[in-house]
């Protein structure tokens, strides 16, 4: 195991996927649920948009921080044609969202905030460039109706099936597609102590 400064770690987050991300690095964390308001300036573009809910969620929870505890948050969006894709509300907006990915080059922005107590927080962000091949409304309703993707941003899990058969070239990290850059999260934590 690691040695970190950290007496406690905690990870801001409901999302499996980060969580189990996490859990890879072999860092000791304790999930935790954070409420916090998502919305943000209707004038931030790409990455500046996960990067206000990421220090919006830890400003949720600061507060509550204790001395040697270090609370990790993160968010993440699907930036196509000039536009934000958030997690869709039901199936059809996530029919739509896959409509526009399909046979398009689209970025995934996360931004992650370390925050502790009396210090000024710290926000890294990776944007990863995800290539699609053509998809069509057969594959786009057969993976909304079995994978439910309601969660995701952009409507789609790159792990899953609809990664396998549309996902034709990545540039960056394939982690930050999922929703959490483990390799800059290392960097950053390794920086500061490990």
């Amino acid at each position: 195991m690691l040695n970190l400064k950290y007496n406690d770690i905690l990870l801001g987050s409901a999302s499996p996927r980060r969580r189990a991300l996490l859990e890879g690095l072999d860092i000791p964390f304790t999930a935790i649920s954070i409420d916090a308001d998502e919305s943000f300036p209707d004038e931030l573009q790409g990455g500046d948009i996960p990067y206000y809910i990421s220090r919006a969620k830890a400003r949720a929870y600061e507060p509550n921080l204790r001395t040697g505890q270090l609370l990790i948050t993160a968010d993440t969006i699907v930036w196509a044609d000039g536009h934000m894709l958030g997690k869709p509300h039901d199936e059809s907006e996530a029919v739509a969202m896959l409509r526009a990915l399909s046979g398009k080059t689209h970025q995934v922005f996360t931004a992650v905030t370390f925050a502790e107590k009396g210090r000024e927080m710290e926000t890294i962000v990776d944007k990863t460039d995800v290539t699609f091949g053509e998809l069509s409304d057969e594959e786009i309703r057969y993976y909304v109706s079995k994978y439910r993707p309601f969660d995701k941003a952009g409507a789609y899990g790159v792990q899953e099936w609809i990664g396998y058969v549309a996902c034709t070239e990545i540039r960056g990290s394939y982690f930050n597609v999922m929703g959490f850059p483990v390799q800059k999260v290392y960097e950053w934590l390794k920086n500061r102590g490990i």
